[in-house]
Formats: C-alpha cells, structure tokens, sequence
C-alpha cells in the first residue's frame, strides 16, 4: 500500500538521474580490495630495491613512493577507525 509520505532516499545512494548504471548494476567503491592492492603496491616498491641496477635515483624514487603509500594507507586507518567519534 502506498503512503502519502514522501519516502526519502539514504544519503549513501546514487541516483539514476546522475548515474544511468545504478539501476541495473552495482555502483559502489571496493575499499577493502583498494586498501590490499595498496600495500601489495608498497611492498612491491620496496622488493624493487633488491636487483642489479647500479645508480642510487632509482632507489630514493622508489623509497619515497613506497613511504608516501605507506603513509596515506596509516592515514586512511587512523581516519577509518576514529570516524565513528565525530
């Protein structure tokens, strides 16, 4: 039976006048998915380091990227995980 109210929609969602494929398929993130390939992305980075290159460039690119990912991976946690006090 219908009601007179009007039912409102969850904020979370996506609407179909926006996203046409919301209707017929699933329209979300894959954040747990995200969160492994970017530590599977950082250890890579470091497993780099071992090889037969001979110039230091190539070591400090690396390492920088691996401790930016590793960075922004705490942080997302630490934001995760305290996003329930606010």
């Amino acid at each position: 039976m219908a009601s007179s109210k009007t039912e409102k929609a969850p904020a979370h969602t996506v609407s179909p006048e926006d996203e046409p494929s919301a209707e017929w398929g699933w329209h979300g993130s894959f954040p747990v998915g995200m969160r492994v390939g970017g530590w599977f992305t950082a250890a890579a980075m470091f497993f780099y380091l071992i090889g037969n290159h001979t110039g230091r460039t190539e070591d400090l690119w690396l390492i920088g990227i691996g401790v930016g990912l590793v960075i922004l991976l705490v942080i997302d946690q630490v934001r995760r995980r305290t996003s329930w006090r606010r």
